[in-house]
């Protein structure tokens, strides 16, 4: 080991050591953390085991057999989490930034390989200026590796990638494969191609930040499902979303105690507005049917017209998926139907059963979604849920129009239970189109066209504005009191928790990415 590499790791000792965990954590907001005091605060006290910590480069061009370093720019090992054992590399930005190697690349494949053949969730604490450029193709190659690797890994184990400084190039690809992305705001960003080469090439000028920084990609690409306002939220944000997820494939989340009580929640009969064109918060609603504090909204920036993310019911970790009224009304766009889409197919890879709460309007109109592709994009939300085997429950608590009814958990693309509020309409569109369209000629002729109009939109009403014509089918199971919701859901889930489905057998489906 060289002077310059013992000095390093002195000083690392020192920060964690000679001030101990508080003194870190009291400086956590003024400058980064390193590699190591990373994995401090994001494994139990003692747990982590190092692998390949005297690991080397092997490149001799450029004058590189001079500049050697143990560990060459990533810390890699395993440890615990609450007790359970998960696997981790943290980037070391400071031996050659990061940057990946043939040998830094081999050391997070073998991490890989050992969570997939041990079943363990896989996390990356990327800090990296990208490949190394003294190593040529044998650096891309490298990257290859990680990505084969993430991708054989998807739905096998949780992958969870913590972006704590630049991420570029093709290194933005391993995390994009992963299931959730975090970010730091103000010091980590991604992107293709830099500032720089986004000025040559197309002549705009960016900041890092602009371009690719944590506020953009929570915002507007929803690249990152969650932007941290440190690196400790953001360590703090791993640990939380790990509570929710089992730790592979073949297994359940971990249920916490639960003693049951009055489920009774009155305040949901009075969350509905009289005025059906009145929006209010689905979060509200889903405040009270989850256990109190548990909910972690999952993507809460982007795409609000859709609400995703994690909760318990009676200790049990679920997925909820919910329509947003007070977002452009909960209808279903481009973008919310990828971000429905992914999450529910997160949720089914890992046996979390799902709660779809519905109030939809419909699909967004306009030539920008048609242009864009919302009829394959909003097939996606609809291949997510048809494809997906876990318990299934859909509540409707207002609208439920057109196509997106469909798409939205019905019964009839394999939902399990769907229970509708009396304030539910389940129909073909508004009943204010609806008339328009069905008594157009006697609407025209009419000697007061307006009269007419309100008294055929109120018969079409009475007769598909609610939910009891659907129930008559069986479409719905049960119309339900708001109050009694979390009750019906709790009983419901427990019911399913021993579902089996076995869809037909295929190598595998064509989504219509």
């Amino acid at each position: 080991m060289n002077n310059k590499t013992e000095i390093l790791r002195q000083k690392q000792e020192e920060a964690l050591l000679g001030g101990g965990k508080e003194r870190v954590e009291s400086q956590h907001k003024k400058r980064k953390l390193t590699a190591r005091e990373r994995l401090h605060f994001l494994l139990d006290e003692g747990s982590f085991e190092e692998i390949g910590m005297l690991v080397m480069h092997r490149s001799t061009d450029f004058g590189m057999e001079k500049e050697r370093y143990p560990g060459d720019g990533v810390v890699t090992g395993y440890g615990t989490i609450n007790g359970r054992l998960v696997y981790v590399f943290s980037q070391d930005f400071t031996v050659f930034g990061g940057s990946l190697s043939e040998t830094h690349a081999e050391k997070i494949c073998k991490i890989m390989d050992l969570a997939i053949r041990n079943g363990a969730p896989v996390i990356g604490l990327n800090d990296s200026g990208g490949a190394r450029i003294q190593e040529g193709v044998v650096s891309l190659g490298g990257y290859a590796d990680i990505f084969y690797r993430n991708t054989m890994a998807s739905g096998v184990v949780p992958q969870l990638s913590a972006i704590m400084g630049p991420c570029a190039g093709g290194a933005v690809y391993s995390p994009a494969i992963t299931d959730f992305v975090l970010m730091v705001e103000n010091t980590s960003y991604m992107f293709v191609t830099g500032p720089n080469v986004v000025k040559t090439v197309t002549h705009e000028i960016v900041s890092s930040e602009e371009l690719g920084g944590a506020s953009t990609h929570s915002t507007k690409s929803g690249v990152t499902h969650f932007a941290c306002s440190n690196e400790l939220d953001a360590i703090n944000h791993i640990k939380k979303l790990l509570s929710y997820m089992p730790q592979n494939c073949e297994e359940t989340a971990p249920a916490l105690a639960y003693e049951a009580s009055d489920e009774t929640r009155l305040k949901l009969n009075e969350i509905i507005p009289e005025n059906n064109s009145q929006p209010y918060d689905i979060r509200e609603v889903i405040s009270e049917i989850a256990d109190e504090g548990s909910f972690l909204e999952v993507h809460k920036d982007f795409a609000e017209n859709i609400v995703v993310g994690f909760a318990r019911l009676a200790g049990r970790s679920i997925g909820i998926v919910a329509n947003q009224p007070a977002f452009l009304a909960g209808v279903l766009d481009i973008n919310s139907s990828v971000k429905g889409a992914r999450f529910v197919r997160f949720c089914d890879s890992f046996n979390i059963p799902l709660l779809v709460l519905e109030d939809v309007p419909g699909f967004l109109p306009g030539t920008d979604q048609e242009w864009h592709g919302i009829i394959t994009n909003g097939a996606k939300l609809l291949y997510a849920f048809c494809e997906a085997t876990v318990p299934r429950i859909t509540v409707i608590t207002r609208k439920a129009y057109g196509g997106a009814y469909d798409v939205m958990n019905s019964k009839h693309i394999g939902a399990d239970m769907n229970y509708a509020w009396p304030s539910a309409e389940i129909a073909v569109m508004g009943a204010k189109g609806a008339a328009e369209i069905i008594f157009k000629k006697e609407i025209s002729t009419a000697a007061d066209p307006n009269a007419r109009w309100l008294e055929k939109e109120k018969e079409y009403s009475d007769i598909f504005a609610n939910p009891y014509r659907a129930a008559e089918r069986g479409f719905i199971d049960e119309v339900i009191i708001p109050s009694e919701t979390r009750n019906k859901l709790i009983r419901a889930f427990k019911m399913l928790e021993n579902k089996v489905v076995n869809n037909p057998r295929k190598k595998h489906g064509n989504i219509p990415l």
